[in-house]
């Protein structure tokens, strides 16, 4: 790469010019505002959702950071994004989004099913007794100082007994088509509308209020104005300012009801941040933070009425000579530390149920001979050879690997296939199951590789819904023999369990992916805590991702930021002095300099950047993208036919499309090569432009060009992960378009991922032991 004077002040990090742009004129003139942070405006805009949350940049218990901004989702007004389409009579015809809004629905009540089959960690419900109130009482002595933290210790858990057989889900709905899903009756709606404007509140809520409350809402919100909370975008002082409104004089900080509603609202905040439970100071803490005089009888208050669950997870043992010593010399043996969780139903049961299948697919024993594998793994070599042979005798396996590493899952289909096994695999993106499909196709020499692959190979969304994939059989478990999945990472603790629960007895399971990039958008860390609970093989690929490329971001994957040589311009710096000179840049980049210096056209060009707000945010970005590329009028709710956009059917998923036309029945779209109708009264919530995207959107496909947009009022985003996974979309060429200075190498060098609490390792170390 070639260096002007002007950027070697950046030691350490790549710093070519844009050769292409370096003579285009002045810098736009413009301020920075915002963080940028991945965090949205939190004032005024009540977007930041689970829907257009990046489920883990951010702090959920503070309420600042960017859990809510980048994301998968789209932004709207209010409380967008919540995902809530109401229920009621179903359509005949049942779109993508409402089967897996269905497929998930199901899976819950088969998991509270199952919990009520076995013995739980801790009762709640009805009134706070036993084991909850025991440990509460403990954390308030402890925090007293009036006990040692021993008092948290008491008999040892009673051992999980093995998971029973699931009861298998019934077959999901196929999808034949597009239709909206049945919302809260229209009286309903009108009545909940009456009650947000008697309490001052935004009356366009009322949609979201009565799906989230149901048909008594106009009721509950009058008895609980805090129940408000429950609808995703509103905040706390908000709620407050609502309740004020209608219970005047009865409105005070120690009321219950209000502390109960806070506590939901912090664990909701928790699991967009990734969590699935917090532990119990820390959500005092928050509590204190937000107004609530005692936090610990809001936390009593939540148990009791059900609201949330409370967990005693053991930590680590002692080790066992230091136990044995100390029974030798007539100590008494230390107490074994545990911590206190409490967390939301719906993320605790689905850890459990998650657990469970897994130990049951570690379990099972292979079927085939091992001799027919052996046969298989000697047609390879390396890494794809090890991940063959370890497939052979284990139900589940771990795979992890850069880009280039997705060869070595394909290997291992090939070869399931030739043993006459029936092999799936399912990817996290359109594509991703694309790229797959035809790499499984096509060998090396052209000629077909994989007969019929690509009916097999699919996303994992159109898995659960029924839209792709093998059928089910009658117990409701999908019929194939070994799943891959090669973007692990991006599973979040429901959609892993609905995965595992759909697998039949003896089939096995392939957990693939790059560790380096972005954790999951919902909650949870399935991929990190099985790697590190080492409760199964795990085949570490030796393939580099090859080029330029490959080099700086294997780099990156390790903590350096390394100056590699580009000697055909694959990577290219371009410094920015502020946000506006980063918006000129860039559209200069993606309608003129990377079409005529590479060659590739401005719709295979993706920009990324780190947050939805400030002045070079993805809205920020979009307009300046859409004036350039697709101008137009915006005639339906600013959509233009030609528009590149991001569908998000559910929370968590991020569909990249096209504008085709729109009409009465809706916005229609070209995602993935497939048609989309999105209602008008949904586009607001569910679309956005999409040539400007956030890494978490962006992650599970690439491009033949990125544009990473790195504004000054971004520094305080960055990660190694979120740089990771920005510049390795990129597949031929990657342009940065550079204003945060040392933030970029710092940020690499010293910015890991932010931690998540989740209970998947404590709940898998009680049933599978760590051999591995």
């Amino acid at each position: 790469m070639s260096t002007e004077p002007e950027t070697t002040r950046d030691a350490g990090a790549p710093t070519t010019a844009d050769p292409e742009t370096q003579d285009a004129g002045e810098p736009s003139a413009g301020t920075e505002q915002g963080r940028g942070d991945g965090a949205e405006e939190t004032g005024g805009d009540a977007s930041a959702t689970a829907a257009d949350g990046d489920g883990g940049d951010g702090d959920a218990l503070t309420g600042a950071g960017g859990s809510g901004a980048e994301g998968s989702g789209a932004e709207g007004s209010g409380a967008e994004g919540s995902g809530a389409e109401g229920e009621g009579e179903a359509p005949a015809q049942r779109s993508e989004a409402e089967a897996e809004i269905a497929a998930q629905r199901l899976e819950r009540e088969r998991i509270e099913r199952r919990k009520a089959e076995k013995q739980g960690p801790i009762s709640s419900g009805g009134k706070l007794s036993g084991t909850a109130a025991d440990l509460l009482a403990a954390v308030r002595a402890v925090e007293s100082g009036a006990k040692p933290a021993a008092a948290f210790d008491g008999p040892e858990p009673t051992p999980r007994r093995a998971a029973p057989e699931p009861v298998r889900r019934p077959e999901p709905v196929a999808v034949t088509g597009a239709g909206p899903a049945a919302g809260p009756a229209p009286e309903t709606v009108e009545a909940v509308r009456r009650v947000l404007a008697e309490g001052g509140a935004p009356e366009a809520l009322a949609p979201q209020v009565g799906a989230a409350l149901g048909e008594g809402a106009p009721d509950e919100l009058r008895a609980d104005p805090w129940q408000l909370l429950r609808v995703a975008g509103v905040r706390p002082e908000q709620a407050d300012g609502f309740a004020r409104a209608l219970l005047g004089a009865d409105c005070r900080p120690d009321d219950e009801r209000r502390g109960r509603a806070v506590v939901g609202w912090l664990l909701e905040q928790a699991a967009v941040a990734g969590h699935t439970a917090l532990e119990l100071p820390a959500l005092t803490a928050a509590l204190a933070q937000r107004g609530v005089p005692d936090g610990e009888a809001a936390v009593q208050s939540a148990l009791a009425e059900g609201e949330a669950l409370v967990f005693q997870d053991a930590l680590e043992e002692p080790a066992a000579g230091r136990r044995d010593d100390a029974a030798q010399d007539g100590e008494e043996a230390q107490p074994r530390p545990v911590r206190v969780l409490v967390g939301l139903e719906r993320y605790a049961l689905a850890e459990e149920s998650l657990a469970d299948g897994l130990a049951r697919v570690i379990n099972a024993l292979p079927k085939e001979p091992a001799a027919e594998w052996e046969t298989a793994a000697a047609a390879v070599s390396g890494s794809a050879a090890e991940l063959i042979r370890a497939v052979a005798g284990h139900g589940l396996v771990l795979h992890t690997g850069g880009e280039a590493a997705r060869a070595e899952p394909a290997a291992l289909f090939g070869a399931a296939r030739a043993l006459g096994l029936r092999a799936v695999a399912a990817c996290h993106t359109a594509d991703g199951r694309d790229r797959l499909a035809a790499a499984l196709t096509t060998a090396e020499d052209g000629s077909a590789a994989v007969a019929d692959a690509g009916t097999d190979v699919v996303t994992v969304a159109g898995l659960l819904s029924g839209a792709e994939g093998p059928g089910r059989d009658p117990e409701g478990a999908l019929e194939l023999d070994l799943l891959v999945l090669p973007d692990a990472p991006q599973l979040d603790v429901e959609s892993a369990a609905m995965v595992v629960e759909s697998l039949p007895d003896g089939a096995r399971l392939v957990l693939s992916g790059d560790p380096a990039v972005l954790w999951s958008a919902g909650p949870g860390r399935v991929f990190a805590d099985l790697l590190a609970a080492r409760v199964c093989p795990q085949i570490a690929s030796r393939t580099p991702d090859p080029g330029p490329i490959g080099e700086l971001v294997s780099g990156i994957g390790i903590g350096e930021l390394n100056q590699v040589d580009a000697p055909g311009k694959e990577i290219v710096i371009v410094p920015v002095r502020d946000a506006g000179e980063a918006v000129h840049r860039t559209v200069q980049l993606v309608a003129d300099s990377v079409p005529r210096a590479f060659g590739v056209p401005s719709e295979q060009t993706v920009v990324i950047t780190p947050g939805h707000g400030g002045a070079a945010g993805t809205r920020a970005l979009n307009a300046a993208l859409k004036e350039r590329l697709n101008p137009g009028p915006g005639r339906f709710g600013g959509f233009d036919p030609g528009d590149r956009v991001v569908h998000s059917p559910v929370p968590g998923r991020a569909l990249p499309g096209l504008v085709v036309k729109a009409d009465a029945d809706g916005l229609h779209l070209e995602c993935a090569g497939e048609p989309v109708v999105v209602p008008k009264d949904l586009v607001e919530r569910s679309v956005r432009h999409g040539w400007a995207l956030t890494a978490h959107q962006a992650v599970g496909s690439r491009w033949p060009a990125a544009v990473v947009v790195l504004p000054g009022d971004a520094a305080q985003a960055l990660s190694r992960p979120w740089i990771y996974t920005a510049f390795g979309r990129a597949e031929r060429h990657l342009s940065v378009v550079h204003g945060v200075e040392q933030a970029l190498p710092r940020a690499v060098a010293e910015v890991p991922a932010k931690p998540r609490t989740t209970r998947l390792p404590t709940l898998l170390r009680a049933q599978v032991p760590t051999a591995h």
